[in-house]
C-alpha cells in the first residue's frame, strides 16, 4: 500500500463506544478514513453513515458484501465481546486487516482462532488498547523504564463506573455468553493490560474476590472484583474494577526511590495528571484531553501501510485473556492460581 494513502475502515458494531468515540475520531485522523459502517439495525447504520460521512452502510447479514468492498482495507470490530472472533476471522479470510476492541475475545481458543486467521491470510491484527499511544501513559512508561523510581515493589490500580438500577445498559453487558464477564473484562482489563505494558513483565499468579450488592441484576457477571497479581522480582499488583462505584480510574506505581501516579488513567475524555515524588522531590505534569482513538486508528493505518506488525498485537490481547481467566478461577476457588503462558496455552 502506498505510504501516503489513507487506509479505508469499516466500523462493525455501532454501540455507545463507536458513536461517542470511534466514529468521531476519523475527523481527527491523518491516515485513516471512514468508508463504511455495519450494524444489526440498517436504519441506524444509514443514519450514522450520513452523520459521520461514511459512503456505505450495511446490516450484519450483509457483512460479507461489506468485506468485498474494494475501498475497505481494514475493519474496526466493536461488537459484543462474544462475537469479536467471528467477525475478525471473517474479515481476515476476506483479506481485510483487523483492529479489534478489547477484550480481544472471551476465550483463549477464540483468541487463537483470530491470530491464526490473520496469520494465514497475511493481514495485520491489533487490539484497541489506546494507552499505547496516549502521551500521559507514554510519559509514565518512560519514567518507569528510566529507573528513576528504582526497583518496582507495588502497583495499585482501579477503574470503576456506577451503573444505577434505573440506567439502561445493553443486555449483552450482563450476559456472560456475550460479554465473557462483568467489570473485570469491561474495566479491569485496562488495569491488567496497562500494567503488563508498563512494566514489560508477565504475571505469574493471581488471587481474587468478586462480589455484588445486587444479586438479581448481576446474577450472570460480577458487579465488582478485587484482584492481586504476582509478578517476577517480588512485584505485587493490587487492582479493582466495579460497576457499583462512582467513575474513577487511577494507576499508582511504587518503587524503592520514588512513586508516580496517573489520575485519571484510563478515561478518554478527561485531562490527565502525572505526579509523584522521586528522592523526596515532588513533580507534576498535566496532559490536555486529546483524541486517543484517532491516534489508535492512525497507528494501525501506519502499520498496514508499512507492512509491519502493530503494537499491541493479538498476542497481547490473548495474554490479557489468559490472565483474566486465571483471575476468575481464583475468585471461584478462593486460592492463588498460577498463570500459564506456555505454548500449550498460547
Amino acid at each position: 500500500m502506498p505510504s501516503n494513502k489513507r487506509v479505508g475502515y469499516a466500523v462493525v458494531g455501532l454501540g455507545r463506544i463507536s458513536q461517542r468515540a470511534v466514529l468521531p475520531a476519523f475527523r481527527c485522523s491523518r491516515k485513516a478514513k471512514l468508508v463504511a459502517v455495519v450494524s444489526g439495525d440498517l436504519k441506524k447504520a444509514k443514519r450514522l453513515a450520513a452523520t459521520f460521512g461514511a459512503g456505505f452502510s450495511y446490516a450484519y447479514e450483509d457483512y460479507d458484501r461489506c468485506l468485498e468492498n474494494p475501498d475497505i482495507d481494514a475493519v474496526f470490530i466493536a461488537t459484543d465481546n462474544g462475537t469479536h472472533a467471528r467477525y475478525s476471522v471473517r474479515a481476515a479470510e476476506a483479506g481485510r486487516h483487523v483492529l479489534c476492541e478489547k477484550p480481544m475475545a472471551i476465550t483463549v481458543d477464540q483468541c487463537q482462532q483470530m491470530i491464526h486467521a490473520c496469520r494465514e491470510n497475511n493481514v495485520r491484527l491489533m487490539i484497541a488498547y489506546r494507552k499505547y499511544f496516549e502521551p500521559a501513559s507514554l510519559a509514565l512508561k518512560k519514567l518507569v523504564a528510566s529507573g528513576k523510581l528504582g526497583r518496582l515493589k507495588l502497583i495499585h490500580s482501579a477503574f470503576t463506573i456506577f451503573l444505577p438500577p434505573n440506567k439502561k445498559v445493553p443486555a449483552w453487558h450482563l450476559d456472560p455468553v456475550f460479554s465473557g464477564g462483568g467489570s473485570l473484562v469491561d474495566l479491569g482489563v485496562y488495569c491488567v493490560n496497562t500494567i503488563r505494558w508498563l512494566t514489560d513483565k508477565e504475571p505469574v499468579e493471581a488471587s481474587a474476590y468478586a462480589w455484588t450488592t445486587d444479586p438479581a441484576r448481576f446474577s450472570g457477571v460480577e458487579e465488582s472484583i478485587g484482584f492481586q497479581l504476582k509478578f517476577p522480582d517480588s512485584l505485587l499488583v493490587q487492582a479493582s474494577a466495579s460497576f457499583g462505584a462512582a467513575q474513577a480510574n487511577f494507576l499508582k506505581v511504587f518503587g524503592e526511590k520514588g512513586w508516580a501516579a496517573l489520575d485519571p488513567a484510563f478515561a478518554y475524555d478527561e485531562e490527565r495528571r502525572l505526579f509523584g515524588k522521586i528522592g523526596g522531590r515532588w513533580f507534576e505534569k498535566r496532559f490536555k484531553v486529546m483524541d486517543e482513538f484517532a491516534l489508535e486508528l492512525d497507528a494501525f493505518a501506519d502499520s498496514i501501510r508499512r507492512g509491519r506488525d502493530p503494537e499491541p498485537d493479538g498476542q497481547e490481547g490473548l495474554r490479557d485473556v489468559v490472565t483474566m481467566q486465571a483471575i476468575y478461577q481464583a475468585a471461584r476457588e478462593g486460592r492463588w492460581v498460577p498463570i500459564d503462558f506456555s505454548e500449550k496455552s498460547l
